[in-house]
């Protein structure tokens, strides 16, 4: 009997009706010498620290550093803490009765680090000691199922993809819990989530945001200028002409534009200086990976990276487009034979139908074919299957994918482009126009380029030496603009492209290929971001929270905000996955890390509200940390708590202070009663802490 194990239960069906396990049992199903069973994702997670006997959230038990890592069943919130989930419990006891039924293991979980790391963490937790084999496919279609169950690997040729996983899963407990920790322990309140790869990422968003609100715009002018030729009007905007280069004129000084503006109007013509023209073509854009798709289906559709993980995860269920968590954008030479097959199938497809059949006997071009730069998956392509009955949602991702795939395999877009230079008294004018000889890939959205400023879809023939009349001239009030906030479309960007901008040439090589995450994790870093409160929407752009900035703040000089140092991580991890680096080198590297991150959060000194700072009186330890809604004793361990709002009053920083330390204030004017009458009373801290009204000529609570 051999026992076949997939990452969900939709796959685990798939792939068991290809091999006869029809038959449906609680938790598996079976048939024609198989048992096939399924996870729910990560059954199985890395224990927390109260498994290693150690208290969370106190200063003195940090940092964290397990002996050995243990394994548990996936936790959910219960009324106290958390408990194993009862639905992963049961299907662990399913798993575990499967396995012990068999000889040998088909491992069908998703072919990647993560999907390794489920099975892994699985047999190791059940303390499985059967053979297993690896079945590695990139769709999901009946095809690709049956040769990939004639090519089964064995288990060990994956040995270091699990270790490469397992690096990255101890590296984010050991660096996010301990940061985590210390960060919050040094807050005094809250919970302040910290990470290897969502901090770095903040600090993105937060550099960004912060460049923009700082931006100070300056004011520059040019002219435009209307002419006419062979009945066709066109405008040029100004430009100054030096011996070496051409560049657009821009006065800052508005009486200096001004004198230029009579000086045209004085001049009553323009005078063509040159004309060049040139052919010019432009290759198909390459295959979609996950980062590029997720990118394009921001800024085309307005879905968040995770929306379109899901949706793509979705079509490669339905078998109609390949695995989708894939960084590259390349496709090998076995695949790429099946392409004119795949093209011409698009012909059955209604809005692709045209354009597929006009490539119907042509030569595909070759742009994104390359074996070596294909990683564990190809690129993103349809499949053999045409599409069904699909969501709206799920129809305009297919339609990308499908799109992106004829455009990458359709012929250059020609274009002649015509460069204009013309000269009015002192002053130089540019023209640019474009006319498309052959479309090329360009005709599969038939989507028009968008101009550059000045640029004309098309430019009458015109000659060295030409008069023209000036029919017009404008003076144009401009100001200079800040980079953009991050739309999740360019953050993606920054986070895959990591590390190119730095200026140790040799680190820069070594991240070449790097970024920060990995295609698979880089949706969910983003909504963790959303989870903890740092970042909001505000329309497509990315904003921090006052909470993200003041974490920002803390961490911005520190290693962990630092995408050199996490960059570094993903390529050394790539490289355990390979053999060239050795996993416990790296482990013992994360864990020098840890106990550093841990030592600098403990020191930092903070509050996340701009305000007074006064020792605690209930305790004696703590100081008060002042926030929006509440003041607070920063030791952990003490309930002192004010509240700002006291019957529709909210108290200052000054009136909490005065409470704190003199354990009572001077007349405050403002409150309301229950029958919304105002008054006036003193506040006071009682022996017990807590705070109580005093008015003026009695004493008394309210």
């Amino acid at each position: 009997m051999i026992a076949l194990i997939a990452e969900k239960p939709s796959v685990a069906k798939d792939i068991a009706r290809i091999i006869g396990a029809t038959q449906k049992n609680d938790g598996y199903l079976s048939g024609n010498g198989y048992l096939v069973t399924w996870a729910f994702g990560h059954l199985i997670q890395l224990a927390m620290p109260e498994a290693y006997g150690v208290a969370n959230f106190r200063r003195e038990s940090l940092p964290i550093i397990p002996p050995e890592f243990r394994l548990i069943p996936r936790q959910v919130k219960a009324d106290k803490g958390y408990k194993a989930d009862p639905g992963v419990l049961k299907q662990l006891k399913v798993i575990k009765e499967v396995f012990d039924q068999c000889d040998k293991i088909v491992v069908a979980t998703d072919a990647g680090r993560e999907g390794e790391l489920i099975f892994r963490y699985i047999y190791l937790h059940l303390g499985c000691r059967k053979p297993f084999v690896r079945l590695w496919i990139s769709s999901l279609t009946d095809k690709a199922i049956r040769e990939g169950m004639e090519k089964l690997q064995p288990g060990s040729q994956y040995d270091n993809l699990y270790r490469s996983a397992q690096a990255r899963s101890e590296a984010d407990w050991l660096i996010g819990i301990n940061a985590t920790q210390a960060l919050s322990v040094a807050a005094g309140q809250g919970v302040f989530s910290l990470g290897r790869v969502q901090t770095p990422t903040l600090e993105m968003i937060c550099n960004r945001f912060l460049e923009n609100k700082d931006f100070v715009p300056t004011k520059f002018w040019q002219l435009k200028a209307a002419t006419a030729s062979g009945g066709g009007r066109f405008f040029a905007p100004s430009c100054a002409q030096t011996s070496s280069a051409q560049s657009c004129a821009k006065w800052e000084q508005q009486p200096e534009a001004i004198a230029a503006l009579q000086r045209v109007k004085a001049a009553g013509q323009l005078t063509v200086k040159s004309v060049e023209r040139k052919e010019t073509s432009q290759e198909p854009p390459l295959l979609y990976d996950l980062t590029t798709l997720q990118k394009e289906a921001n800024s085309k559709l307005n879905f968040s990276a995770d929306k379109t993980l899901s949706i793509a995860q979705s079509l490669y269920e339905k078998k109609v487009m390949s695995y989708p968590r894939t960084g590259s954008r390349y496709i090998s030479e076995d695949v790429f034979e099946q392409m004119p097959q795949r093209v011409a199938l698009l012909e059955q497809y209604t809005r692709f139908a045209g354009y597929a059949a006009s490539l119907n006997g042509c030569a595909l071009n070759r742009h994104s074919v390359n074996d070596g730069k294909v990683t564990d998956h190809h690129a993103l392509i349809v499949t053999e299957n045409l599409p069904g009955d699909l969501s709206t949602d799920e129809r305009a991702i297919y339609e990308l994918v499908a799109g992106r795939m004829l455009e990458a395999f359709s012929g250059k877009c020609v274009k002649d482009v015509t460069s204009v230079l013309l000269s009015a008294d002192d002053t130089d004018f540019t023209v640019k126009g474009s006319v498309m000889k052959i479309p090329g890939w360009r005709g599969i959205f038939s989507e028009p380029e968008i101009a550059e400023d000045g640029e004309n879809a098309m430019l009458p023939e015109l000659q060295e030496g030409n008069i023209l009349p000036l029919s017009g001239v404008d003076l144009l009030e401009k100001q200079t603009k800040p980079k953009p906030l991050h739309t999740e479309s360019s953050l993606l960007a920054a986070m895959e492209n990591a590390g190119k901008e730095l200026e140790d040439t040799e680190l820069k090589a070594s991240m070449k290929d790097a970024g920060i995450g990995t295609p698979a994790t880089r949706a969910a870093i983003i909504e963790t971001l959303f989870a903890r409160q740092y970042i909001v929407r505000e329309k497509k752009s990315l904003v921090p929270t006052d909470k993200g900035l003041a974490v920002y703040k803390i961490v911005k000089d520190k290693k962990i905000a630092d995408v050199e140092m996490t960059g570094m991580w993903e390529n050394a991890l790539s490289k355990i996955e390979t053999g060239e680096t050795d996993a416990a080198t790296f482990h013992k590297g994360i864990e020098v890390y840890a106990r550093q991150i841990t030592a600098e959060l403990l020191d930092v000194q903070l509050s996340f509200a701009s305000g007074e700072t006064c020792p605690c009186p209930k305790c004696g330890n703590g100081r008060i940390l002042f926030y929006p809604k509440v003041a607070k004793c920063s030791n952990v361990d003490c309930t002192l708590t004010i509240f700002r709002n006291k019957c529709e009053k909210v108290l200052t920083d000054k009136q909490i202070t005065e409470l704190v330390l003199k354990r009572k204030t001077g007349i405050i004017k403002g409150f309301k009663g229950r029958n919304g009458k105002p008054f006036d009373a003193s506040l006071m801290l009682d022996e017990q802490f807590n705070v109580g009204f005093v008015f003026p000529d009695k004493k008394g609570k309210k």
